[in-house]
């Protein structure tokens, strides 16, 4: 017969072991999930980075299609920007109105905002100041838009990857 130690300690040995299977599989599935979080973040990044490069420049927008017998003429292109266009480089004069509503809505938010001067905002918390969802897709979407923002001049971005108003935004 055995002891009620050695029962204890057999159920216990059980136990541990059951333990340490449940923590490789959890560690397993975080891998996963980390993984699967940065190809999700590499196809929206790429995904932008395409539709910004397939946007038609202003300067070939002008620029007369040469005629050609039996083609119909290509749809008058207007001026308004639009979504998913590119993002001009700020110069003095421009307004935010020179921005599609997206990259605008941006802008407008952070100026919006008093206090930002030095701490910035984050992608995350632009996001759900935008109203859209706390997903790591619109999250990474909101980062990529307020990153262009920043690289052509409408917005600052602080060394810690937050965004702010610039000291001197141009008239809305």
């Amino acid at each position: 017969m055995s002891s009620v130690r050695g029962l204890l300690e057999e159920r216990e040995r059980v136990a541990r072991v059951a333990v340490e299977e449940l923590q490789a599989e959890a560690d397993r599935i975080l891998a996963a999930l980390g993984e699967a979080e940065m190809v999700l973040e590499r196809r929206v990044i790429a995904r932008e980075e395409l539709s910004e490069a397939l946007a038609v420049p202003e300067e070939v927008r002008d620029v007369p299609a040469p005629d050609v017998p039996g083609q119909r003429p290509p749809p008058a292109v207007g001026k308004a920007p639009v979504a998913r266009s590119r993002v001009p480089d700020r110069r003095e004069g421009m307004t935010v109105q020179s921005l599609s509503s997206e990259y605008r809505k941006i802008v407008e938010l952070l100026e919006a905002e008093p206090g930002l001067g030095v701490e910035g905002m984050q992608a995350k918390e632009m996001t759900a100041r935008l109203g859209l969802e706390l997903t790591a897709a619109k999250i990474e979407g909101v980062r990529s838009r307020a990153k262009r923002l920043a690289e052509r001049d409408w917005v600052e971005r602080t060394p810690e990857g937050r965004f702010k108003p610039r000291a001197s935004s141009p008239a809305n």
